[in-house]
């Protein structure tokens, strides 16, 4: 079978799906498929992350981090309200529970003023009674932090492709891409596609989609898997707000924290833990080939080497929940081993340099014919509607639309 699209999206998660609707706004006259190799969308990052509407706390004044997350909150919540999505603002309170936290904060409550976002400073009675069985010195309270099911935006993002005449091709995992000078040919195991232009927002396989293409890419994805844990029903008003530990700017990722979910539940994590598979959700599972790539890449090794002890604590309490308690138990002490219930982990798609570094900004592959999103950092899933426009407005200003 033959198919002739003028735009051809590989992946229906979030960033994918937002791309192809600002695609359909843009250019209405021109056919847009999205092709996904799951049987429905949001599968992998999209579908396995706290569903958090971030508000943009801890990102560089001016930079597209920054600016993306704050249009992405109101974006977001623009699109649960105008199609009846169920969405929380309740807030998100950063906990300080010792000095060298508290100092900390400090600078957070400067980043937020150069974002200017507005917060609310805490004194550990403040926080008390916010929060009361919260402990610690004093906090940021960030109102504009909310929850949402992005599955659900997106199930919501993919009906409305296809009322405005696109399609969406579900199970079906693209296997080859051939770039010509007219156009681009896309090959999955049923059907070829032909494309005028092809943008792939595959996440956990971005750097796979990029060979496809004879590229070879400078930088190597490395799945992170995030583990979390769901505390008993008893618990679901533990807290009012999200709840956050002031985070370690030596390290790379947010720290533990309790999320208050859309369907009324509260989670514990994640944590940050090498997986051994692209889309390793559990701890067995485990691919060879995807191993081995990743142990025989100089880049991952110098990033071992330069994050050893937290690599190994974080793999500690992987293994043990005792060191994962502990780090929930800093603020909020009443918890205990028996309340960290089985709760399905997510994996991270994290960009990796080959001097070890990680890629903290968007990173875009252009050829000829295609885009491919290589790294999106988070909050990727806050930020889709506007990094849609920007995807969308790179292709426009290339003469393609």
């Amino acid at each position: 079978m033959h198919n002739q699209f003028d735009f051809i999206v590989i992946g229906g998660g979030i960033l994918g799906l937002s791309t192809a609707r600002e695609l359909q706004q843009r250019f209405p006259d021109k056919r847009v498929l999205v092709l996904e190799k799951e049987s429905r969308p949001a599968q992998h990052q999209t579908g396995h992350n706290s569903g958090v509407i971030h508000a943009g706390v801890y990102y560089k004044p001016g930079s597209l981090k920054a600016r993306f997350c704050k249009e992405g909150n109101a974006a977001t919540k623009a699109f649960c309200r105008e199609h009846a999505i169920p969405f929380d603002e309740c807030g998100k309170l950063l906990v300080a529970t010792n000095a060298l936290e508290l100092e900390r904060m400090q600078g957070l409550i400067g980043r937020c003023a150069e974002n200017e976002l507005p917060i609310e400073v805490l004194d550990a009675d403040q926080l008390k009674a916010r929060e009361p069985n919260i402990t610690g010195v004093g906090g940021i309270f960030v109102p504009s932090t909310g929850i949402v099911s992005y599955t659900r935006i997106c199930e919501k993002m993919a009906e409305l492709v296809v009322a405005d005449g696109g399609e969406v091709r579900y199970n079906a995992e693209v296997l080859h891409i051939r770039e010509q000078l007219e156009g681009v040919e896309v090959e999955t195991e049923l059907e070829r596609f032909d494309g005028d232009f092809m943008i792939a927002c595959a996440g956990l396989m971005s750097d796979r989609i990029v060979r496809m293409l004879g590229q070879t890419p400078d930088f190597k994805i490395i799945p992170f898997r995030g583990e979390y844990f769901l505390l008993p029903p008893q618990h679901n008003r533990i807290v009012n707000h999200l709840i956050y530990p002031i985070p370690d700017p030596d390290l790379p990722f947010l720290g533990v924290h309790l999320t208050r979910m859309i369907d009324g539940t509260v989670t514990v994590g994640p944590n940050a833990v090498l997986a051994f598979k692209r889309e390793g959700y559990r701890k067995t599972d485990i691919s060879l080939k995807d191993t081995v790539e990743m142990l025989t890449y100089p880049g991952l090794l110098k990033m071992l080497a330069s994050n050893f002890k937290p690599g190994m604590m974080e793999m500690k309490n992987s293994l043990f929940r005792r060191g994962y308690l502990e780090q929930v138990r800093k603020y909020c002490p009443q918890l205990t081993l028996d309340d960290l219930t089985p709760y399905p982990a997510g994996v991270r798609a994290q960009a990796v340099a080959p001097d070890g570094s990680l890629v903290d900004d968007f990173l875009f592959v252009n050829t000829e014919r295609s885009l491919v999103v290589c790294n999106a950092p988070s909050p990727a899933a806050t930020s889709a509607i506007p990094i849609g426009a920007h995807i969308v407005d790179q292709v426009a200003q290339r003469g393609l639309g």
